[in-house]
Formats: C-alpha cells, structure tokens, sequence
C-alpha cells in the first residue's frame, strides 16, 4: 500500500484544479444558486495567518457542501489593498504601494490555493487596482448628487505620527489603531457620508436579519435611537440660548444645572475672563480622550463657565457647566441635568455640591418640541492619505467643490517620489502639482487630496463580484439579480462599523434603482479567533503567530490544517491552537486514507444502520454551522468502520462526507473508488436502532450505562437484573438497597440505597 503524502496528493488535485478551473461560475437562470463570501483579506506582507484559515475554511466548507449537493455556487475572492500598513512602508523604504501590494497580493493567491480553497479567480478583484477604484468614484458622484456625500468643518481624531485624520473606532484607548501613537483633537473641514439618513430603516430591519444576536445588538447599539424633545434654556446676560436634548422632558421641574460638552460649539460665549482659562484647559485635557473613555469614566469632572441660564419651567437661574461625560456629537451637546432622576447626573451634583430636587412629573409635552436623535454619527470618509481612492472633487478658484465627471473617471493615483504627507497635512497626493490641475467645463480647477477611508472600497465589493469585470457599469444588473444578495457572509471583525456601512449603500443603491434587494446579506456567520496555545491573541510582536504553510510543509498537509481548525471547537468560539490536536486530526486522515486503499471490503453491510446515521448527522451539522461535531461524527465513523468492518459503500460514503473539510484527501480516494462526489443521502428506515441505552443512576449519580434491546425497553424486571448484575453498579450497592425507580421514555434506571 502507497503511505499517506499529503503534500504529493495535494499538489496533484491542485494542479488539476488549476488547469480545470471547477470552481468557474456562470449564471445559470432556474438553477438554484448559492453565493459565498469571506470578509475582505488585506494582504499583508506577512501573508495568511491561521485565523484567516478558520475564517476562509468555514466559508470553504458550505462552499464544497452546497456544490455536493447539486447547487450553482459562486465563492469569489478579492483584497482590501488601500491602506496605512502600505502606505506607511513605503514611506519608510520608499517602495511603491502599488509594488508592496502587487507582491503581497500574489503570496496570498499562492497561499490559498495551496489550502485548496474552491475559489473562481476569475472574479478576483483588488481594491486598489483602477478598474475598481473607477467605480468606487463612481459610487461616491452618486451619493455627493444626492446630498448624501457632503463636507462640514468639525473637530475629528489626527494622529501626529500617520498624519491623518481617524474615526471614532480606529482610536483605542486615546491611540491611533495602527501605529499606537497618541492622539488629538483637530477641527477640520472634512467628507462625510450621511448615514444617519437611514438610520430608521437600519435600525428597524435589524432584527428580521439571519445574523447572531450579539451583532445585532451591537448594531442596535451604535444606531443608539432616542425618542425626546428640544427643550430652549435662555442665558442670562444674553449669550445665545442653549437648546438641550433629553428623553425625558417631564423631569423638567428637577432641572438644577446644565452641562455643555467641551466641544460646544458656543462654548467661549459662555465663559468669563474668571474662568476662560481654567475651561480652556480642561477642555484642552478632554479633547485627547476618546469618547469611549469619556462615557466609561467612574469619576465625574467638570468646571463652572461662569454662566446661568433660566430654567423654563421654574424660572430659576441654574449653573452651566462643562464636562466631558456630555458628547458634541450626540443630541445638541448640551443636556438639563436633573440628579434626582439620573445616575450620572446625581454622581455630578454630588462633587460639585449642586442642588438636587425632589419634584413631581410633568406633562412630556408642556415644554419642548419633540425630538429623535440617534447616537451614530455621520460617517467620516476623507483621510489625508495617499494609498487611498481618490475622492473624485475639484475645487474652483473661490474654494467650491464640483463633481469630477463622470467620463473622466477614474481619477488615477499618480505617481510621486516622496510619500509623506506635506507640512500643512495634506496627503502627498498634494506634492503630484501636474496631477493637482484639471479642467472642467473650461474652468482649470484643483483636485481634492483627501482619499476615502478604505471601508468606502468594501462597502460595495460584494456587488461588485457579480460581474468584476464590467468596464460598462460598477455591477450587471442580470448578474446582480441571479447572484445576490449574498446567501453566507463570514468574518471575525468589523462587527459594527462595516457592516452598518454596506447596509447603507445597499439601501442608496436601491432607493437609485441600481439594485434589486434592500439587505446585502442573507445569513452572517460571525467566527472567532485562533490564538496561541497559552490561549493569547497571536502577534507579531509577541512572536506567537502560526503560519499555516509551516503546519502544511512540517508533512501534516493543508487537509489536516483546514479539518483541525473545523474541528477545534464551536466556529464562533475563540479556540487555543494545540499542535497535539493537529497530530489526532493527521491520523485521522490517515486511517480514512488507510479505508480506501489497503482495506478488503465487507460483503455484507453490517455497518448501513451507521453509515445513514453519519449521513445524516454530518448533513444537520454542516446546516446547522456545527462543523466541530460533524468532524466528530466522521472520526466515530471511521472507529466503527475499523471495528465492524467496511463495506466499499461505507468508504464511499465517507470520501463524500469528508470533502468539504478536506477535498484533497477525498478527491484521491472517490478517484481511487470510481466515484462522484455527489452528497449523499439517508433513509430513514436506518436510522431506527436495534439497541437503546439505558442510564443507571445511584442516588441521583451517573454510574453505568447498559445496552439492552429495543424490545425490552418496558421490561423493568430484566433490565434491573442487569444492572443489578453490572459490577460498577455492584461497587455501590454493596450496603443495600431501598428502591429502583424505572423511566422508560427517559430511559433512565434509578437506584435508592
């Protein structure tokens, strides 16, 4: 018998695969279709790491399964390529990002393809390549018409080091989530999306999605929808009124002070030359915290401005006040402080030694206009980069923005020699001065040199995938209508953010008539981590990272990474690599192996009863997301295979069952076995057992189980006999015993000593 080589037979089928092209889809109308996809990759120079192979595995997995089953499935690929990490290298080494990217790019080709993922890579497509980016343009002329691509001036995050503005979720912890430099507070005229435009629609759809519970509350969450009123507080000494938000305007009479964020935009009219300086620096020390940290904050801070206003409904002068619990961007920056009835507010009071009153409701609509206001922000889109898309806006000689037509798109990324920002924060793109000069309509205007943040490239890819390569049109309306919306998306981030994103130009690009669904995706699968052994997250900079071509080239192969990692746990798990595992999961494979080339087969098929219960274990399973059983199922198989014997019918069986998890292994043996690969199915008749299994508790204690006939499940007498004469169950009755308790249906024997 030829040895198990997994790197032999996995070059072989690769190759095959390679020239055949199986994966290649084509839209076929009345054919069921089935449409995959994994969160976008960026290809990093370090190349796949073993979390992506969890993420990309899962999404092979359904892929293999569903083509099994006679389905026409799509699994394209692609790559978020815009980006800082380039950017940032090539401003240290002065290497193109269009050069680190196009080598990064193939080292994760070559990578996936030796895991043998069942990708069409006929639809790869690359975010940074023009014939992608055009339509990326082409998306933002389409949301700047309808007001929904729009600039305003306001304080956003700035990272010193990168030299480029963030949003509120790439700052952790007061830190610039890549480069971990320090932040700060800078007021800046920049891009906005208008998401909050959809809020209602985002917010109301969320809960008839297929996706997890947790990813739907967060989303919830972020939207933040509140139902109140703006209420107008006069100032005395005839500064501008102050309009407050609040959800609950019958506390009003209860009101004792306000407080006003430190980016309140009338903040210095509230101040006097008493206390200008000392807000100043505390608005100064609020800035550099995020608002994370701001909200999470156990010890309330705050200074006087000096100023009263006049509480509508008591006419009582109170105190205004600044603090950094109160955010500029939620409501109107400003809040009525009401410490009887709130938390934070009474926490407030109680520092500072503010009143707190005790009053009675009011009429919610005695004061006030009715308000809803949401705690997500407009989405912020322009970077002072360079490796970014282009934003497609020219401005005149008086500094107003005008569209770049659309037949001049795409507007390319020129080439420079220096990739650092320019003194005044603009990207490089600033220093490219012929690029900088354009004509439109015989006006010579200068182009914008902010790019889009890289979440405006993945918020249409998925649409994209259905005709990528379409120089007509961003997507093909035919191939949108069979393809999407997409049946399985999988990912292990961007719970929040991307997500609400895409939603969002899927509802514009609806509301438009370029598509025909209103969600993208029909059935999110959320995944967790792979971390080290000690059960920490895998770094670079911790040296922990697992490389899966180490583990396929060390002779385990890529079907033993790819079952391993199904097999580690509950996909939406966080599981700890354990190279022990990957050892059982070799021999695994190599006694299936071992099934289809040296075994003599039964001639009579004692196994059928568990060959159908296996089929129809692993088919729930795999629906079910439930991969880490389902490999567990084939591991029972193949015990009883070996134990009872196995039939060529069995072994068959088993490649088919075996290859969404590892088609290599499985492909070579429905070879050897003239077989196809069509997905098998059970009968019913099979799976009624000749045996049941009894439990045998003493005391309320597990202490044996018995395996009796079916036909004697209602003899009570027999199977206390047995028990009774099973030596565990002899170990503890030795002192005696009161009474058995019988329970068929639960088939459950209980004993009383």
């Amino acid at each position: 018998m030829e040895r198990y080589e997994p790197l032999k037979i996995e070059q072989k089928w690769q190759k095959i695969w390679e020239e055949t092209k199986p994966f290649k889809a084509t839209e076929e109308p009345g054919k069921p279709k089935m449409m995959l996809a994994e969160m976008f990759p960026y290809p990093s120079g370090a190349g796949l790491h073993v979390g992506h192979v969890r993420n990309f595995t899962i999404v092979d997995v359904l892929t293999r399964f569903y083509t099994q089953q006679g389905l026409n499935v799509l699994r394209p690929f692609g790559y978020d390529t815009f980006g800082l990490p380039a950017e940032n290298y090539a401003i240290k080494t002065g290497t193109a990002p269009q050069d680190v990217t196009k080598t990064n790019i193939a080292n994760f080709r070559k990578q996936a393809k030796r895991l043998g993922y069942a990708i069409d890579w006929d639809r790869e497509i690359n975010t940074s390549d023009p014939e992608y980016y055009k339509w990326t343009q082409w998306c933002f002329l389409q949301l700047y018409k309808k007001g929904l691509a729009y600039q305003k001036e306001s304080y956003q995050w700035w990272c010193p080091e990168d030299q480029t503005v963030l949003a509120n979720e790439q700052v952790e912890n007061g830190k610039c989530w890549r480069c971990s430099h320090e932040v700060e507070k800078k007021k800046m005229k920049q891009w906005f999306f208008k998401i909050t435009e959809y809020a209602d629609e985002l917010l109301e759809e969320i809960d008839s999605l297929e996706w997890p519970e947790k990813i739907k509350t967060m989303q919830k969450n972020w939207i933040g929808r509140s139902v109140g009123a703006e209420i107008d507080f006069e100032v005395a000494g005839g500064a501008p009124h102050i309009t407050v938000f609040t959800t609950r305007p019958d506390t009003i009479y209860g009101a004792t002070f306000l407080v006003v964020a430190p980016e309140y935009t009338a903040l210095d009219s509230l101040l006097t030359d008493d206390t200008r300086e000392k807000v100043l620096d505390y608005k100064a020390t609020a800035l550099k915290k995020s608002e994370i940290e701001r909200q999470e904050n156990k010890e309330k801070t705050g200074v006087f401005t000096g100023s009263y206003a006049i509480n509508p409904a008591t006419k009582e002068k109170i105190p205004i006040w600044v603090a950094d619990y109160v955010l500029a961007g939620y409501g109107t920056g400003a809040i009525m402080a009401v410490p009887a009835m709130d938390d934070r507010d009474h926490e407030f009071a109680e520092k500072f030694d503010l009143p707190i009153v005790e009053t009675e409701l009011c009429d919610r609509d005695l004061f006030g206009t009715p308000k809803v206001t949401y705690r997500m922000r407009d989405w912020l889109i322009s970077r002072q980069r360079y490796w970014g898309c282009p934003i497609p806006i020219a401005y005149d000689k008086d500094g107003n923005p005008h569209p770049i037509p659309e037949d001049q798109l795409p507007v390319l990324i020129p080439e420079v020699d220096d990739y650092k920002p320019d003194n005044s924060g603009r990207s490089a793109l600033a220093k490219a001065k012929d690029w900088l000069k354009v004509t439109i309509n015989g006006e010579e205007m200068t182009r914008e040199t902010d790019t889009l943040d890289g979440y405006a490239c993945s918020s249409w890819y998925l649409w994209r995938y259905a005709s990528p390569h379409d120089i007509e049109a961003a997507w093909d309306q035919d191939a949108i209508k069979y393809w999407e919306p997409v049946d399985y998306y999988c990912g292990g981030d961007h719970a929040v953010a991307h997500l609400l994103y895409i939603r969002f130009w899927c509802k514009f690009f609806a509301d438009e008539g370029f598509l025909p669904f209103r969600e993208p995706i029909k059935r999110l699968l959320y995944n967790g981590y792979i971390n080290a052994p000690d059960g920490k997250k895998m770094s670079k900079s911790k040296g922990n990272v697992i490389d899966p071509l180490d583990v396929i080239n060390d002779g385990y192969g890529a079907d033993t990474l790819r079952t391993y990692e199904m097999f580690i746990g509950p996909y939406d798990m966080d599981a700890a690599w354990d190279p022990r595992s990957v050892g059982g999961v070799y021999r695994f494979l190599n006694r299936c192996w071992t099934l289809a080339f040296a075994t003599e087969y039964n001639r009579t098929d004692k196994t059928i009863n568990i060959r159908h219960k296996t089929i129809k274990k692993v088919t729930e399973d795999i629906h079910r997301y439930n991969f880490n059983t389902a490999v567990a199922a084939l591991m029972e198989y193949v015990n009883e295979l070996y134990k009872s014997g196995a039939t060529e019918e069995d072994v068959i069986a088993l490649a088919k069952l075996l290859k969404p998890f590892a088609p290599h292994l499985a492909s070579e043996m429905l070879e050897k076995l003239s077989a196809n690969d069509e997905w098998p199915q059970w009968d019913e008749k099979y799976l009624v057992s000749d045996t049941v299994e009894i439990v045998v508790q003493i005391n309320g204690k597990l202490r044996a189980k018995l395996t009796v006939n079916t036909d004697d499940l209602n003899d009570e007498k027999k199977i206390t006999d047995l028990a009774l004469a099973d030596e565990k169950v002899q170990k503890y009755t030795k002192s005696g015993i009161k009474k058995t308790i019988f329970v068929p249906k639960a088939k459950l024997l209980n004993i009383v000593i």
